[in-house]
């Protein structure tokens, strides 16, 4: 507002989809707004708005264009009548010498990096005769050269140099030349990948000009029409070798054009790239190439249709139990459900000691389905015994509640958490000699789950339990149990005003709000009202139990610090 009121704004400058000015700041900073796909996108020379924000520059020139929009009537109208400014710009333009036309090109180019590095390019490759392959070599090496690491968010220029080059390249795109520019974009994509290696590219802001370039690759090859043979080995090579794979060269994505000549050497290719591929039984750690030739055979399976084949690919390598589960639904979506069963088995027996949760939720499905009840009870109980967690007791609750069985099998898991909790206690090691207090979250969490307040109520009570924990119980019992919430809050407010941090003192200050909702629910029309800070007797109805918790939390001098802040905010 300070900036639109003082007249900051330039003169703006309105296109019909888009309104640039400037605008006088600590420096003077270039502003433009315009419509992109029904919503407003921007631009701002000012470090805020290179960081993603929509800066007050912007919204001083968007002030400057509103406070246009309400002349009068007859002024709107005159503006409607106006010619279009472009088509003034370009009759303008017509009657010029081209001595002018220069100097008018040369002088923006000379305040405009983009346009300069553009008209650079056109001028290089005039230059260079018919060699426009050497001359955008050049370019696309100069943009993709990288000599130490690029932080996130500290490349705009490099970013711009590429996209620049990439927009040149697009200029290539004719019957003519199309054959040029899928050399240019293989070179350029295998260059910008190894350049990757030294990005931080964590908004994918480079890795979207890749994506960009590989289209670019596709759209030349449909032009241009390469031999299909040559093309297969290409594109075989590339979706090998490329760093990060961003862009797809597989035979799918191509296969138009290479038409049947061209996939029968991209398969011949894979298959005996594949040959060289062993059966593996136990994880070895990642393997670049063994992963790239198994997404490539994978991808020319699913193409074909062929079930068998891709279940021979994936079985060649059943290091982990979720290869298995991987397979089994495979057969699963094939309509075979005896082999997803027999391969999911399969996987259940050969990693008995560290199998995938998902591949025994898959069985006990397929058991439940089966009418093998017992043995999907089981399966379920094994999961929450190797590790007792709320997610596992949700497992067994929907098993056994189907099974019409709950009530004995949830006697049975929470006598399972006792004892979980008991032995965690009980257990020493040389760094912890003694016994520990009992850690009752996981009851709570279950207590919670469950709405059981009186169990939750006691699970606090039998041991220590997370501070989240007693939060989300003491707002549940705001309403119907004031003077336990109002306990619990008090055994947990002045421990995170104690944290001494804004982020504390906001979260201290938002519990605190919520005991005054509480106390003004109980003393209703007592002449007490929130806050109140003066010592007083309990109020006629007001249990005196309650009113002590109310007290000795009040009392707290941290909290009567923050509530005396508070009081004086309102005041």
């Amino acid at each position: 507002m300070d900036y639109f009121s003082a007249g900051s704004v330039g003169a703006l400058r309105d296109t019909g989809n888009k309104l640039s000015a400037r605008v006088e700041g600590t420096e003077t900073y270039r502003v433009s707004l315009r419509e992109d796909k029904g919503g407003l996108d921007y631009d701002c020379s000012c470090p805020r708005a290179a960081d993603g924000y929509f800066c007050k520059h912007c919204v001083a020139v968007g002030l400057a264009w509103l406070a246009g929009q309400t002349e009068s009537g007859a002024a709107v109208a005159a503006k409607k009548q106006r010619r279009d400014p472009w088509r003034d710009i370009r009759d303008y333009l017509t009657t010029q010498a081209p001595e002018v036309l220069i100097a008018l090109l040369l002088d923006t180019a000379e305040r405009d990096d983009r346009l300069y590095r553009s008209l650079l390019l056109k001028a290089e490759r005039a230059a260079g005769g018919t060699d426009v392959v050497k001359v955008f070599r050049k370019s696309i090496e100069q943009a993709t050269s990288v000599t130490d690491f690029m932080e996130w968010g500290g490349f705009g220029n490099f970013t711009d140099n590429l996209e620049q080059v990439v927009e040149s390249m697009e200029e290539l795109l004719t019957p003519d030349s199309a054959g040029m520019l899928v050399e240019l974009t293989e070179f350029a994509i295998q260059r910008l990948e190894k350049s990757l290696e030294m990005i931080d590219d964590s908004d994918g802001e480079v890795g979207a000009i890749v994506e960009n370039l590989g289209d670019l690759h596709l759209r030349a090859c449909e032009l241009a029409r390469p031999e299909p043979i040559a093309l297969a080995e290409r594109l075989f090579r590339l979706e090998m070798t490329s760093a990060f794979g961003i862009c797809s060269f597989d035979a799918n994505t191509y296969q138009d054009i290479l038409g049947d000549k061209g996939l029968r050497r991209y398969r011949e290719l894979a298959e005996a790239e594949w040959a060289t591929v062993k059966p593996r039984q136990d994880d070895s750690g990642y393997d670049a190439r063994r992963y790239r030739i198994t997404s490539v055979m994978e991808s020319l399976a699913r193409a074909s249709g062929d079930v068998e084949e891709l279940v021979a690919i994936k079985s060649r390598d059943l290091s982990l139990p979720y290869h298995y589960l991987i397979i089994a639904e495979i057969w699963g979506k094939a309509g075979q459900q005896d082999k997803a069963l027999d391969w999911a088995e399969r996987g259940l027996r050969a990693f008995p000691e560290r199998s995938d949760n998902r591949l025994r939720d898959f069985l006990v499905a397929a058991y439940l389905k089966l009418k093998r009840d017992d043995e999907a009870l089981a399966l379920t109980w094994v999961q929450f015994e190797e590790s007792a967690s709320l997610a596992h007791y949700k497992k067994l609750h929907a098993v056994a509640e189907q099974l019409g069985i709950w009530p004995e099998q949830r006697k049975r898991a929470l006598a399972k958490v006792d004892e979980v909790i008991a032995a965690q206690a009980a257990f020493t090691t040389f760094w912890k000699p003694k016994s520990s207090i009992p850690y009752y979250s996981l009851r709570l969490e279950i207590a919670l789950w469950e709405n059981d307040f009186d169990a939750a109520w006691e699970a606090i009570h039998a041991g220590s339990c997370k501070q989240d924990l007693l939060i989300i119980l003491a707002g549940k019992l705001g309403r119907t149990r004031p003077n336990d919430a109002l306990i619990l809050y008090r055994r947990v407010i002045p421990a995170i005003v104690d944290q001494t941090n804004n982020t504390a003192y906001a979260e201290a200050i938002k519990l605190i709000n919520k005991v005054g909702t509480i106390i003004n629910g109980v003393i209703a029309s007592s002449a007490i009202t929130w806050p109140s800070y003066e010592p007083v007797s309990s109020p006629s109805g007001i249990s005196s139990s309650f009113w002590m918790a109310w007290l000795s939390l009040r009392n707290n001098p941290s909290i009567k610090f923050f509530m005396n802040k508070i009081y004086r905010v309102q005041t």
